[in-house]
């Protein structure tokens, strides 16, 4: 016996030898994006000139840019919409739903594979599948029929035994792991759970764990299907869909991490990282100023009625105010029938709309140096919308206390721990899903003012000579490069105009020093360990591509950013002693002689600080397929010209 991430793995192996840490390409069988980062994604798809995607099942979720304060993001959702039906993609309207819950819902299937354009894809992997995020340019490609690459990765076996006290959520496991793991532990990874434990977890409550999987930098994270992923593939009448997917031994796993759910507590991550977990009882009698409720981590039907259940009877607190984001029209649907909404409306929440939201700074901000309680599964800096707010991560349960004491409390203090009663059946309704066109010959694609063409990209130069135009420190999130929030996130398609807004959080000035260095030789940039961490957001990438950002310099880099800096033509290295991280200074002349023949060699590459004379030693790890993307200038070109 095999465990269940390998032999998924090798079923769909195209490419590669299956051997730990060599680069595979597996078939994909689903793709997922979402309006943030689909409209890149189909702009590349465009251009590759194919006629359909070549994927079982593609789906394309508008989610992220639906606060409309302008023509930006409708225009957008209008172009996602001609594209789906044109070229074979189902496309989830508006107001349907947050992707990673609408697609666990409706669309994710055990044993298949799955790329998304979210860094939170792997949340199917609570169904049974592996599901994983990635740039929207390898989402693109593997629509057009391409293969998707990884370094074959090790399976870490997390054993759970005994079950959930009362008041302790699945959102706690997945704390209590990223307290063990941290950011960087699980690269290279893939989190497989078995044991006793798993028969006592919902496949929402599994999912929550996987999303958040993502944080501890592991390739994917994935759950056995069993009975309870049948019964659940039932209750949405996809039954049919179900595949067993036995769990795997001891002896299957690489490593083994051990979690005895009976012994677990509420636990908080504080600011500005989901690595930075204490328990609640640390902050007992923290004053909370903003409750946020939702997101694709905890947002199911099961969260939402244990959330109205405890709110039933009760009003929050004068001083402290309550969202709540229901993670699909479906979600939504139920909880208004079966008067689970009125409870929540009655002790005096908000409502907010069935999409992202809060999670990404879209609406909700809290105030001025607010204590901000959420239930999402990121708290970076400035992520909230407010730069001086402080947001803290938790399970529902613990969220629904600190809105009605208005502060950290024991969730006990509540009462009884709810019985709740989810409805044996439900209503499907997927009238807000939209089929492809039978005539896709005939559908226009409708292109708004605020989409702009993609850049050249030009191959990769023989030799640079370039500022370094900023240097980080460790730890540096896709956030802090490409921030989101209701100002940027509308830009997405339009890539001189959020340009603009590149390491805005860090330094407002960057982008204009980088336009004008650009012409004289482009920049460098010099960071920390992590750099990259969080979102897939290719706009990471891409933005300072195009301002002329030739190579990226690094202690180390988080997996999909390091992945979308190849794709669009950058040169992301490594130092062989970090100890030279310290001596380069922001403003110092670099050099780089012979990149091309030293690519090709698979050789190692020097830099010269020709400011303080002295060379730099680097190191990289591509693959020949890397290597070759990187010469003719990013995947895509390369991708055309292979094809």
């Amino acid at each position: 016996m095999v465990s269940i991430a390998k032999k998924i793995l090798q079923d769909h192996l195209k490419e590669g030898k299956y051997e730990l840490g060599q680069e595979i390409g597996i078939r994909i069988d689903h793709t997922l994006t979402q309006d943030a980062t689909g409209t890149m994604c189909y702009l590349a798809f465009e251009a590759m000139g194919l006629d359909k995607v070549k994927t079982e099942l593609s789906v394309s979720i508008v989610d992220h840019n639906t606060l409309q304060t302008d023509f930006k993001n409708p225009d957008d959702h209008r172009y996602l919409q001609s594209v789906a039906a044109k070229y074979g993609v189902q496309f989830s309207r508006p107001g349907n739903g947050i992707c990673h819950q609408v697609f666990l819902e409706r669309f994710a299937r055990p044993g298949k594979t799955l790329i998304g354009s979210d860094s939170h894809t792997p949340t199917a992997g609570g169904m049974g599948a592996i599901a994983i995020g990635a740039g929207g340019l390898d989402v693109a490609v593997a629509m057009g029929g391409g293969p998707f690459y990884l370094k074959t990765p090790k399976i870490v076996g997390i054993k759970l035994t005994g079950s959930l006290p009362d008041y302790v959520a699945a959102k706690d496991v997945i704390l209590d792991l990223l307290r063990r793991m941290t950011f960087k532990v699980g690269v290279g990874k893939i989190l497989e759970y078995y044991g006793p434990g798993v028969k006592t977890l919902s496949v929402p409550e599994r999912a929550t764990i996987t999303n958040m999987g993502a944080e501890t930098g592991a390739t994917t994270s994935i759950f056995p299907s069993d009975e309870i992923t049948k019964d659940f593939l039932k209750w949405q009448k996809r039954e049919d869909q179900w595949v067993e997917l036995p769990e795997g031994t001891d002896s299957d796993y690489d490593e083994i991490i051990e979690i005895n759910l009976s012994e677990l507590e509420p636990l908080v991550a504080q600011p500005h990282s989901p690595g930075n977990v204490v328990p609640l009882s640390d902050l007992y009698g923290k004053k909370v100023d903003q409750v946020a409720i939702g997101s694709c981590t905890n947002s199911s039907l099961k969260d939402l009625i244990t959330v109205a259940a405890l709110l039933k009877g009760r009003k929050i607190h004068q001083d402290t105010v309550l969202g709540i984001s229901p993670g699909s029209r479906q979600v939504l649907m139920e909880l208004a029938k079966k008067g689970h909404l009125a409870d929540a409306i009655t002790a005096g929440a908000r409502i907010l709309e069935s999409a992202c939201g809060p999670c990404i700074g879209m609406g909700f901000a809290p105030k001025t140096d607010a204590v901000a309680v959420r239930t999402f599964n990121r708290n970076f800096f400035g992520r909230t919308g407010t730069k001086s707010a402080n947001a803290y991560l938790v399970s529902p349960e613990v969220a629904v206390a600190a809105a009605v004491f208005g502060e950290f409390t024991d969730p006990n203090k509540l009462g009884s721990y709810p019985k709740i009663e989810i409805p044996s059946e439900i209503e499907i309704d997927d009238s807000m899903v939209l089929p492809p066109s039978s005539k896709p010959d005939e559908v226009a694609i409708v292109r708004g003012p605020n989409i702009a063409p993609l850049p050249e990209f030009q191959p990769l130069s023989d030799e640079f000579q370039f500022k370094v135009l900023i240097k980080t420190e460790d730890d540096i999130t896709t956030d802090d490069i490409m921030p989101a929030g209701a100002k940027i996130l509308p830009l997405r398609s339009n890539l001189p105009e959020i340009s603009k807004y590149v390491f805005e959080q860090i330094d407002p000035t960057f982008p204009d020093r980088a336009l004008e260095n650009k012409e004289k030789g482009g920049g460098i940039l010099i960071g920390g360990d992590n750099y990259g961490q969080g979102s897939s957001r290719e706009h990471a990438a891409l933005a300072p591509m195009y301002l002329g950002i030739k190579t990226v310099l690094t202690k180390s880099f988080a997996r999909i950013h390091r992945d979308n800096l190849v794709n669009f033509g950058i040169l992301p290295l490594t130092f062989s002693d970090n100890a030279d991280y310290d001596k380069i200074n922001a403003g110092d002349i670099l050099e780089i002689k012979g990149v091309r023949k030293t690519l090709e060699d698979n050789t190692p590459i020097t830099i010269r600080n020709i400011t303080q004379n002295f060379d730099i030693k680097t190191s990289y790890d591509f693959s020949d397929r890397e290597r070759q993307i990187l010469l003719a200038g990013g995947k895509l070109t390369y991708t055309v010209a292979s094809s």
